[in-house]
């Protein structure tokens, strides 16, 4: 199974490897205010290597498991982003979450559409998922032009769906079918 691919001719979207702890910290310190209105509330642990190896060890014991493909894009040798597979349904739902960042400093260049359109194309054909789910903070404007450019619908809004920023925030949720073959077909 491949889940590599170039996104543009200087950044790369592959799943993360333990080496990879102090290079997500340092890329993580970096964002820190551009993420702080999308997420929640981080520990300061959340920004050391040593945080960051003990979240990719359980991340990563998941990914064995088949139960998450956490991504990063990487540019030269820095971490620029992530997209994150989780929840990964079998059997007849075959469904899954997408999460995603981009750098504040890489904003713009069109690079969270490509990753999302290439995760959502690895879904399908490597991991032979039916459907991803996502959601965004109602105003998370960007984030839902992002999605909708990728085939992505709103399917609804949950109020007070995640606590993000210290604070119960409504969302909108979006949904892509991949495809409609049954369970097993190729």
């Amino acid at each position: 199974m491949t889940l590599e691919r170039s996104l543009t001719s200087d950044v790369l979207l592959r799943v993360a490897t333990l080496d990879d702890a102090a290079g997500f910290a340092a890329a993580q310190v970096r964002n820190r205010d551009h993420l702080a209105p999308w997420e929640p509330v981080r520990s300061e642990a959340w920004f050391t290597e040593a945080g960051q190896k003990e979240r990719f060890q359980a991340q990563l014991e998941r990914h064995k498991n088949g139960q998450v493909v956490p991504w990063l894009m990487i540019s030269g040798d820095r971490v620029v982003g992530a997209m994150t597979l989780t929840d990964i349904v079998p059997g007849p739902f075959r469904s899954t979450s997408l999460g995603y960042w981009v750098d504040v400093e890489l904003l713009g260049r069109g690079l969270a559409t490509k990753a999302v359109q290439a995760v959502a194309e690895l879904a399908d054909t490597e991991l032979r998922l039916h459907r991803i789910e996502a959601s965004t903070l109602v105003e998370n404007v960007a984030s839902q032009r992002v999605l909708e450019k990728c085939g992505f619908v709103q399917i609804g809004s949950a109020p007070d769906y995640l606590h993000i920023a210290g604070a119960w925030r409504d969302c909108h949720l979006f949904q892509r079918i991949l495809n409609t073959r049954a369970p097993g077909e190729i």
